[in-house]
């Protein structure tokens, strides 16, 4: 049987990297998990990672910070666009009170019949805290944020499309849809996998702007990432995609902490498949009590090490 289990993360390219750490963990109160860089080309770029208290799959928020090389995005249709992330349902007012306070624009927004807060990331990302009752997963309490109102994870993606149906019509057909759709304006809504929280999918028909960059670029969403649960099951959802005709689906790729194969959606969007192998988890190469502290490379960079320690700007994490 094959089947998703729900998110996994979600992968940025930002700005510059301090005021994305400073994002994350001052302003959001996310627990910093990891510093190591881009395994996909020779260009030394920071690889950071949020999480709430556990680390939990469906909790990462991990990004790329271009700003430092000159290299910059656009946001547009055909592309994922908003960061969806889960709070208490009754945090919102002390959210609204502290974006506001850490001079954050913020706006109340009413989708689905629930409130949630929309704002953006210093480089322009669009991200949406939305509040949720009964979610199990643990926030990280830190740096002004308690733990009864912290960040639980990941509760979706915002997806836009020229051709929104052609998204829903792959999510219906091969990418394990579940509960029907739902739909409230120009968005339609439904959840992926077998989790309950954290595998929300939503749709925006998306017409007005251009075709959004897909490359590497300060400013864009680059992918979100689905919990496969098993290599097995992994190689079996790849070749049913693939038997769908949708073969835009990149080959294994080990990331350390997780192997993941890349898939190109119909409506733009990237999608990883990823897998938290037996050798693989955030406390492979850390204690789960130092998480963050060092900055990790994979083997084939080891040998470079000081020299790419010496082309990326120093952060500083209060965490």
């Amino acid at each position: 049987m094959t089947y998703i289990q729900g998110s996994h993360h979600v992968t940025l390219s930002v700005g510059h990297a301090q005021e994305d750490v400073d994002f994350h963990t001052q302003v959001l109160g996310m627990r910093f998990i990891k510093k190591t860089v881009l395994y996909d080309g020779s260009t030394p770029v920071y690889h950071l990672y949020y999480s709430n208290a556990d680390g939990d799959p469906s909790s990462v928020v991990t990004t790329f910070p271009w700003a430092q090389h000159g290299i910059s995005g656009k946001r547009g249709t055909n592309q994922a666009r908003e960061v969806l992330l889960s709070v208490p349902e009754e945090s919102l007012d002390f959210w609204y009170k502290r974006l506001t306070e850490h001079q954050v624009p913020v706006a109340n927004a009413e989708v689905f019949g629930r409130r949630r807060l929309t704002f953006e990331h210093p480089c322009g990302i669009e991200y949406a805290l939305v509040g949720n009752t009964g979610d199990p997963r643990l926030p990280y309490a830190g740096n002004g944020v308690p733990q009864e109102f912290g960040v639980h994870g990941i509760h979706g993606t915002a997806i836009h499309a020229h051709t929104p149906e052609r998204t829903v019509e792959f999510a219906e057909q091969v990418f394990f849809a579940q509960g029907g759709i739902v739909e409230d304006g120009d968005r339609a809504a439904f959840q992926i996998g077998n989790d309950k929280f954290g595998n929300h999918v939503e749709v925006i028909g998306n017409r007005r702007d251009d075709q959004g960059t897909w490359s590497y670029g300060a400013g864009t969403y680059h992918h979100f990432a689905w919990n496969l649960g098993s290599l097995e099951n992994q190689q079996q959802v790849k070749f049913e995609i693939e038997g769908a005709g949708y073969t835009d689906i990149s080959e294994l790729k080990d990331r350390t902490y997780f192997k993941s194969v890349y898939c190109r959606m119909p409506g733009g969007a990237l999608f990883e498949l990823a897998v938290t192998h037996a050798e693989g988890g955030w406390d492979c190469d850390e204690s789960p009590e130092e998480l963050g502290r060092h900055f990790m490379l994979p083997p084939q960079f080891e040998d470079k090490r000081s020299e790419i320690m010496a082309q990326l700007e120093p952060i500083t994490v209060d965490n």
